[in-house]
């Protein structure tokens, strides 16, 4: 069974389509849709509404980045995404599937197979060595345990730190643990990358060096990219840029600024405290 069902996952990863070269007259398809979402909660001081009617397309092969103050939703906004919450109201489409009909069970397959994250804090495992987090992906998937390693250690190579590969967390610096963070997310091959602000716990050079390192690895292994960022000069760089404000999204530089409701940003972290 395990044999099968990796064979099928070769053929699944060979079978996605690369980023579309530039200049390249057939449409990229998309990957992602999100159909006037909604997302409400209950607070002491009565529901809060987070999107309103939100509306997203990202077509296969693009990096976007979403921008906004903060407490605006943007960290919930990828958590919709990926499965790891759920929308009050609307459509999400995710990599073919419909996000908000999969069970428990099912969300956390499809997790697993179709979308790598990287979050602010790399949430590495202090007890097992870089190439160990590398691998737990796999792992967690059923592949054994040699053959993980040794994709875990190409990966660790594609980072550029295969020489620190029994080093635990604790002994490497920020900037290569988010390395070693940003191949445990990719090391599935994934059809979607969510990244919630991957170098905001990083100084400023190895910010840039995190980020170019990103952006090799978006354009080589022809991944599809959301970033959430407060970096205006980052955003810049992706191929969109969008703003999220009044619970909806909207370019960068177009019209006016829209401003959040005053109590929206303590009112969400009240909830988020509970």
């Amino acid at each position: 069974m395990t044999q099968t069902r990796q064979a099928t996952d070769q053929e699944n990863r060979n079978a996605r389509p690369a980023r579309p070269a530039g200049g390249a007259n057939a449409p990229a398809e998309t990957l992602v849709r999100v159909e006037k979402l909604e997302k409400t909660y209950r607070t002491a001081r009565g529901e809060l509404r987070l999107f309103h009617e939100l509306d997203l397309e990202v077509k296969t092969g693009e990096m976007v980045a979403i921008v906004g103050q903060s407490g605006a939703g943007k960290s919930t906004l990828l958590h919709i995404l990926g499965a790891l919450d759920r929308a009050s109201a609307g459509g999400v489409y995710c990599a073919s599937t419909d996000v908000a009909r999969l069970s428990e069970r099912d969300a956390a397959v499809f997790r697993n197979r179709e979308i790598g994250y990287v979050w602010q804090f790399h949430y590495l495992l202090p007890e097992f060595s870089a190439l160990e987090n590398v691998a737990m992906p796999l792992l967690a998937r059923g592949v054994g345990k040699r053959e993980a390693l040794g994709v875990a250690a190409s990966w660790l190579r594609e980072v550029g730190l295969e020489d620190r590969s029994d080093h635990r967390p604790g002994e490497l610096s920020g900037g290569e643990q988010q390395r070693v963070a940003l191949a445990r997310a990719l090391v599935n091959h994934p059809r979607l990358l969510l990244a919630d602000e991957p170098t905001g716990d990083l100084d400023e050079g190895t910010s840039e060096r995190v980020f170019e390192l990103l952006e090799r690895l978006h354009a080589t292994h022809g991944l599809t990219s959301i970033l959430v960022t407060h970096n205006l000069e980052l955003a810049a760089r992706c191929t969109r840029a969008l703003r999220l404000e009044a619970g909806r999204l909207v370019p960068l530089n177009s019209g006016p600024r829209m401003e959040l409701h005053p109590n929206q940003e303590s009112e969400i972290h009240s909830r988020q405290a509970l």
